[in-house]
């Protein structure tokens, strides 16, 4: 289940290490803040493209979280689909929970 990515989600919030929504997600990418992005289960194939084409060109690791935006709402307190990690700590926690979440749907 992803309850303990969520919750990590709402730390990172708290700790203010967390970029919402497209445009300020492209924004710290661009200023080289951000370490990992991460992208709602349900993201619009447009807006996901813009923002992997983003990543690509600044060399950030995306991953897609096994969360939808609804969830993610209700773990941050705002509703957004585009999600960057701008510090190392919290992305390489959040990276270790989703790729355990994907390994643990695909068994």
């Amino acid at each position: 289940m992803n309850d303990k990515l969520l919750h990590f989600l709402g730390i990172a919030r708290r700790a203010g290490k967390l970029s919402l929504g497209n445009d300020a997600a492209i924004e710290a990418m661009r200023k080289g803040y951000t370490k990992l992005l991460l992208l709602a289960s349900d993201l619009s194939p447009r807006t996901a493209g813009g923002v992997r084409s983003a990543a690509e060109d600044e060399d950030v690791a995306l991953v897609e979280a096994n969360a939808t935006m609804d969830e993610i709402s209700m773990a941050l307190g705002k509703r957004t689909g585009v999600i960057a990690v701008n510090d190392a700590g919290f992305a390489k926690k959040l990276l270790a929970l989703c790729t355990a979440e994907t390994a643990g749907a695909k068994e």
